[in-house]
């Protein structure tokens, strides 16, 4: 009858445990992207020079520089407009805001992931316009 309890008691403990692999965030991006008209137009807006844009699974890519000492004291925020503009495929406006209060003269080059996935709209694709650069990149999901 003892053998019978510890064993009992050993198939519950193995069938309670759980699976950390679900608490873990499944697209690997470092920041996420901020929905908001408000901060859109009064976030910071230090000069920074935005190099090249990618998309992969629900991460944008952003590889950028300004000038600094090392940028590690550097805020960033990926804010995007709330605006949905209606064309095929549909738009919308992201700006790239850098506080940046390092006196340097160095140019710094940093590149980060921005989870984008809050900005899907109906359909299965969206087009994003940095705005703070030339550059429009198609996201498709």
């Amino acid at each position: 009858m003892k053998n019978i309890l510890i064993l009992l008691l050993i198939a519950m403990t193995i069938l309670n445990c759980s699976n950390d692999d679900d608490n873990v965030n499944p697209n690997n991006c470092d920041l996420t992207t901020l929905i908001s008209a408000s901060e859109y137009m009064n976030a910071p807006s230090d000069q920074v020079t935005i190099n090249s844009i990618t998309i992969a699974d629900n991460c944008l890519k952003i590889n950028f520089g300004a000038s600094g000492c090392d940028g590690n004291t550097w805020e960033l925020v990926l804010i995007d407009s709330e605006n949905v503009f209606e064309s095929n495929p549909p738009q919308r406006n992201l700006r790239l805001s850098l506080k940046n209060e390092e006196a340097c003269q160095a140019f710094i080059t940093q590149e980060l992931d921005f989870n984008i996935s809050n900005l899907q709209v109906e359909g299965n694709q969206v087009l994003l316009n940095i705005t703070n650069s030339d550059q429009t990149i198609l996201y498709e999901y």
